[in-house]
């Protein structure tokens, strides 16, 4: 569990970085925003309903990559995607919007990622505790599975493999870095994410 005083340093570090970082960006936001709006032909910005902390649902903001539904399950991925898309996906500046969600503390720089109704909010016993964590854009769990879409392309029954196999070490992961939590193996999970490294166990 975290502290008070690791809460506020961590809350106080997102809200740095995010009141630095939008203004920053937000020419290169426009721009990915309209590419996004032409290879989809769709608003290229959309929200997803996620669970949050303390399992309290919210709306995360993305670019689009997608031509059709929003449901980005592994067959609406391998059909829909645009090459655009795929290279916002493979970057992971599709999760730039994510920013704001940072700004209003609906989210953290680094945490669990936050997942659709029917995973984080089912959880139960210790596994529970990660809820009291904000969800974050990136994370030991996030940067192990860096390369989730193209794992699951290769398996015979994607939600299956997920719900069995990557679900519950994804919650393994989380319940760790909460426990170790400190500052500095945040930076690292930024600055991993950041120069596109991997996660290697015992990083966490």
């Amino acid at each position: 569990m975290l502290t008070n005083n690791q809460q506020t340093i961590k809350r106080g570090f997102d809200l740095s970085v995010s009141v630095i970082a939008i203004p920053l960006l937000i020419v290169p936001l426009i721009i990915l925003w309209i590419g996004a709006s032409l290879s989809t032909g769709k608003n290229g910005l959309y929200y997803q309903l996620r669970i949050g902390r303390y399992g309290k649902p919210f709306y995360l903001l993305k670019l689009r990559s997608l031509k059709g539904s929003d449901h980005e399950d592994i067959v609406a991925i391998r059909q829909q995607q645009t090459p655009f898309g795929a290279w916002l996906r493979e970057t992971r500046l599709d999760e730039l919007p994510q920013l704001f969600n940072v700004l209003v503390g609906e989210m953290s720089l680094v945490g669990p990622r936050p997942d659709v109704p029917g995973y984080a909010d089912t959880l139960s016993g210790p596994d529970r505790d990660i809820l009291q964590l904000r969800p974050g854009i990136t994370g030991p769990a996030t940067l192990k599975y860096k390369n989730e879409d193209q794992l699951l392309s290769r398996v015979q029954d994607p939600n299956q493999y997920n719900d069995r196999v990557i679900w519950p070490d994804k919650v393994q992961i989380n319940r760790k870095y909460q426990q170790e939590w400190s500052f500095l193996k945040d930076l690292r999970y930024l600055w991993l994410s950041v120069v596109g490294g991997s996660y290697e166990q015992g990083q966490i």
